[in-house]
């Protein structure tokens, strides 16, 4: 029997990739968007239907969740700068629908609930290999607001029949399956973006501020093994596994613009006598590759597929 899905944040930058992707992989897939359908047949086309609604609105929870589905993703947050925002509202968006979308899908026989939580609640890193039983140690809002979904996942994984699983992504990266998704300013999108249309990159920083990129169509399949394994583990870390400095990923632009285009990109930092990073953490994934995920996207072909966007999208 076909699994029904039910994403909230299903217009958004991920949960529109994720629900396109489990789509053509076999899913009944209901996309929750707020606040209207996007614009794009080919994409509604995929979808079994589409709700449009607030995931803050009680009575708009509980009328969706008469679809009986078998599987619920949630994705609905503030992005890290909107979380340092008025506490209340924070809490509004980030927090409470987690409560509430357990609360009511936990009643109705719920099978799986899967939320997307963050390698921020980690805070900051340094030199070491960060597991699943890594500590948090959050140190800013959107860390914190993660965290605290978390615990509320934890909650109905022990006490109901629902089972709960939390992602900790790391960052994704890649081209908008909808042109309006907020995602520029993601690094790798935002040093593209620098680089075809102003032939060059400025970065904000001396570029040794490290990070660990995986492509959005790699969360997509990771989601799906997560799904499907029998395995009973709760939390799980959705990374590439590599980590690499900012620094490094704008010179890789900047190979990448070259080979294209056949025009020297030139790259400006703060520093420009930065030193070398040898010490990196590393956002660990073994637990993700015991259930059968296997990275396809590289970075060369992930930053190829953001030009081809750009110049698809040039001038519209």
């Amino acid at each position: 029997m076909v699994k029904k899905v039910l994403i909230t944040g299903g217009n958004g930058y991920i949960g529109s990739r994720l629900c396109l992707y489990l789509a053509d992989v076999g899913y009944a897939v209901t996309p929750v968007c707020y606040p209207e359908v996007p614009a794009d047949t080919f994409w509604i086309k995929k979808m079994e239907e589409i709700k449009v609604g607030d995931v803050r609105d009680i009575v708009f929870l509980q009328e969706i969740a008469k679809g009986s589905y078998d599987i619920v993703i949630h994705l609905v947050s503030l992005d890290h700068r909107q979380s340092e925002g008025e506490p209340a509202f924070v809490t509004s968006v980030n927090i409470t629908p987690v409560w509430s979308l357990l609360d009511i899908f936990s009643k109705k026989g719920l099978q799986k609930f899967i939320y997307f939580s963050t390698v921020q609640v980690y805070g900051k890193l340094s030199n070491e290999k960060i597991t699943e039983q890594h500590t948090p140690l959050v140190s800013n809002a959107y860390g914190l607001t993660h965290l605290i979904g978390e615990k509320i996942c934890d909650f109905y994984n022990r006490t109901t029949l629902t089972a709960c699983r939390v992602i900790r992504l790391s960052n994704s990266y890649g081209a908008p399956i909808f042109v309006e998704n907020n995602c520029w300013w993601l690094v790798i999108n935002d040093l593209c973006k620098q680089a075809y249309f102003d032939g060059k990159i400025v970065l904000q920083s001396d570029g040794t501020p490290q990070r660990d990129f995986i492509h959005g169509w790699d969360v997509c399949q990771a989601v799906q093994k997560i799904i499907e394994t029998d395995h009973s583990d709760f939390l799980y870390q959705i990374s590439s596994g590599t980590t690499l400095t900012i620094w490094e990923i704008a010179c890789l632009v900047q190979d990448i613009y070259y080979k294209r285009y056949k025009r020297r990109l030139l790259v400006y930092r703060k520093d420009e006598n930065s030193v070398q990073v040898d010490k990196r953490y590393c956002i660990d994934n073994s637990l993700l590759l015991t259930i059968g995920f296997k990275p396809e996207w590289e970075l060369e072909r992930g930053i190829h597929d953001l030009f081809d966007f750009l110049e698809c999208h040039d001038g519209k």
